[in-house]
């Protein structure tokens, strides 16, 4: 568990660090902004690393119950996540009526997928693990609207790059469903 709390800490505050706009800034006129891009790239690369390590550690020790998730909620994560899926396929540039009412859909994505995850599993490592990612999007989320960050401008129509979106998010989702089980080891369909 410590290495995959390690890896939360490392991964989640060199995202959390860029919301600080004023030490951001003087770290850029320090380093430069391409060295503090490869910089931030190793940091949460190390810090994602450590978080799959963990918790495939964490899983292989055992998991730790603290509560039992309700019968119906494993079933109402897996069109959460198609929501997730779309909203992460939405980070195309190109405008689009959902990625301009989702505004930041990285963090829609992050927080469908954390809060979809916490409903489905009731052990220690999943509620740190999710609900750190959950914590992070919200946090990040108010930061993002204090500074004034609109996100993407929404369209009146329905563009070619909706199609895409719901498509490449809708075939990612598909994929995932299948290559849960290697990746993860836990089965979505049982």
């Amino acid at each position: 568990m410590f290495i995959l709390v390690t890896g939360i800490v490392i991964f989640l505050g060199i995202h959390i660090l860029t919301t600080f706009r004023e030490t951001r800034g003087a770290l850029i006129a320090r380093l430069g902004e391409g060295p503090y891009k490869g910089l931030h790239s190793l940091v949460a690369i190390a810090g994602f690393a450590l978080i799959v390590w963990g918790f495939a550690r964490y899983r292989a020790e055992g998991l730790i119950p603290v509560w039992t998730p309700p019968a119906g909620a494993r079933h109402l994560t897996i069109p959460l996540m198609w929501f997730a899926f779309v909203a992460l396929a939405a980070m195309n540039p190109a405008p689009s009526r959902i990625r301009g009412l989702l505004r930041h859909p990285m963090l829609v994505a992050i927080k469908i997928w954390a809060f979809a995850h916490l409903l489905a599993n009731g052990d220690l490592g999943g509620l740190v693990l999710f609900g750190s990612f959950l914590a992070f999007a919200v946090f990040d989320r108010i930061a993002v609207k204090r500074r004034g960050d609109m996100g993407a401008k929404p369209v009146d129509t329905v563009t070619r790059a909706d199609a895409t979106t719901l498509i490449a998010g809708t075939l990612a989702y598909v994929a995932m469903i299948y290559l849960h089980p290697i990746l993860i080891g836990v089965p979505v369909l049982v």
